[in-house]
């Protein structure tokens, strides 16, 4: 990977949702929504509080998270699409 966020920027790579409703329903690609849940590619140091201290990062890489429908930047890195967001953009880590 060579891309590094900074601060406390998270780069997100997004999950791709089923292609069926749990009834079977087959669901065309113009219909589907953009998923809001992602897996964690790459974190920043974090931010600085007013002393200078870092403030670490409550994600790390790799969690499962949830965002918001329109949270963060699509970026291209490597030829494939991301988002890079605020952490203060996700909503939760999944467990």
């Amino acid at each position: 990977m060579a891309f590094k966020p900074l601060h406390d920027r998270v780069l997100v790579r997004r999950v791709e949702s089923d292609d069926k409703t749990a009834g079977g329903l087959i669901i065309p690609d113009s219909a589907k929504e953009k998923p809001q849940e992602g897996e964690v590619v790459a974190v920043g140091a974090g931010a600085r509080d007013d002393d200078g201290d870092r403030i670490k990062l409550d994600v790390s890489e790799g969690d499962k998270v949830l965002f918001g429908k329109w949270s963060g930047t699509e970026i291209t890195v490597d030829g494939e699409e991301l988002l890079i967001m605020k952490e203060g953009d996700i909503l939760g880590v999944m467990a």
